[in-house]
């Protein structure tokens, strides 16, 4: 009967790590398949250029507003169904919005799927917590790796994936929606465990008030400061390479090199803090990367491109820093989701409005060196809240 229950739970186990993984591919899917054929989807739906724009900002306003009603849900369907509830969204919204009739509509749907993937955004280092706590540096760090892969792909195979179907954008884009459908059996089987939340709050202990905590605040703060760099960088680092004089595909590879280099640092750095009390030092240590890069962006981006690359890639390994701390900061598996939540919603809040102050202030300059310096200013706040957030306590 022991040696049962051990083969049940570690089958549970190797469940649990697949559906992660499997979830994680799916996080960016839907934004990054966008880039590669935006001049297609302008073309076919007749779309303008401030509506294009807005496009780059709909990702992190979708997971702001949707990511607050992951606990909610949760407490009453149970974590691992909303998840999968949350991956048939995505792939509704990813299979619909090729076909929408017009550019209003076109967002619309993406804000459908964006929100399928904000809920997730949210849950996954519940997950971690609940199944995994002892080794929640390593599974943050393989779902990590897993994002960027997925990531990486979508904005590397959508075209190849156009072409390969009659050069039908629409098709190219949908396709990926087969992805989201791979990942939602799994997250099915998971979410019979699940045991429905006491009637009454009677029988439950209070819920937790991150609002009072200090450590909730310090991780929005961290979360909205990485994230508003990341996607500083996603919107504008390679035309800071080609305004430098730098050709556009060796500008192309460098923003490659930015970001494939987070996939096994970022591996490594979530492994190496889950096995510390605190990770203030490694907050720091990625804050002074990230102003080396852009701070070498100031003085030339041509004078050595390559370095810049590599500090900007080290640096952006404070997402899946962030997401570990998430974890290893609640005590709980239902005090981490509250953390999640309030850390991913208020963080991509701050972060609306860093891409578009970065345009704005290059067309108001005539140049990067103003944008380029709000962005070494901001990485101040960001160690700040880094080391907060990564004090050795819990909530």
């Amino acid at each position: 009967m022991v040696t049962e229950e051990k083969t049940r739970a570690r089958s549970g186990g190797v469940v649990a790590v697949v559906a992660i993984l499997l979830a994680a591919v799916n996080l960016r899917l839907a934004v990054t398949s966008v880039g590669p054929v935006l001049a297609e989807i302008r073309d076919g739906l007749g779309m303008s250029g401030t509506v294009a724009g807005l496009l780059t900002s709909l990702p992190v306003v979708c997971f702001a507003l949707f990511g607050f009603t992951a606990p909610r849900l949760a407490r009453r369907f149970g974590a691992a169904a909303v998840v999968a509830a949350g991956l048939v969204v995505l792939a509704l919204g990813l299979t619909i919005r090729p076909y929408a009739g017009s550019p209003p509509l076109f967002i619309l749907l993406s804000g459908v799927a964006l929100a399928g993937i904000a809920v997730v955004n949210v849950l996954l280092p519940m997950i971690v917590k609940e199944r995994f706590a002892g080794r929640a540096g390593v599974l943050t760090g393989l779902y990590s790796l897993s994002l960027n892969l997925g990531a990486a792909a979508a904005a590397g195979a959508t075209v190849p994936l156009t072409g390969a179907l009659g050069d039908d954008w629409r098709l190219g884009l949908a396709a990926w929606a087969v992805v989201a459908v791979l990942a939602v059996p799994p997250w099915l089987a998971l979410s019979r465990d699940h045991t429905p939340a006491p009637p009454t709050g009677r029988a439950a202990p209070p819920p937790l008030r991150v609002v009072r905590e200090p450590v909730a605040w310090a991780l929005a703060v961290y979360f909205g400061m990485q994230s508003t760099s990341a996607y500083v960088m996603i919107g504008w680092l390679p035309q800071i390479y080609r305004d430098a004089g730098i050709s556009a595909s060796t500008a192309g590879v460098l923003f490659a090199v930015t970001s494939f280099l987070g996939v096994p640092l970022g591996f490594l750095v979530t492994t190496y803090a889950g096995r510390v009390r605190s990770q203030s030092l490694i907050a720091l240590g990625l804050g002074v990367a990230g102003i080396f890069g852009y701070g070498g962006l100031w003085l030339d981006p041509a004078a050595a491109p390559w370095l810049w690359a590599v500090l900007l890639g080290v640096a952006n390994c404070a997402f899946p820093l962030v997401l570990t701390m998430i974890t290893l900061r609640g005590r709980t598996p239902a005090s981490v989701v509250r953390l999640s939540a309030f850390g991913q919603g208020i963080g991509y809040l701050i972060a609306i409005p860093g891409p578009i102050l970065v345009g704005v202030l290059h067309d108001a300059s005539g140049g990067w060196r103003v944008p380029l310096a709000l962005m070494v200013a901001l990485t101040i706040p960001q160690i700040i809240g880094g080391a907060q957030a990564g004090r050795d306590r819990q909530v």
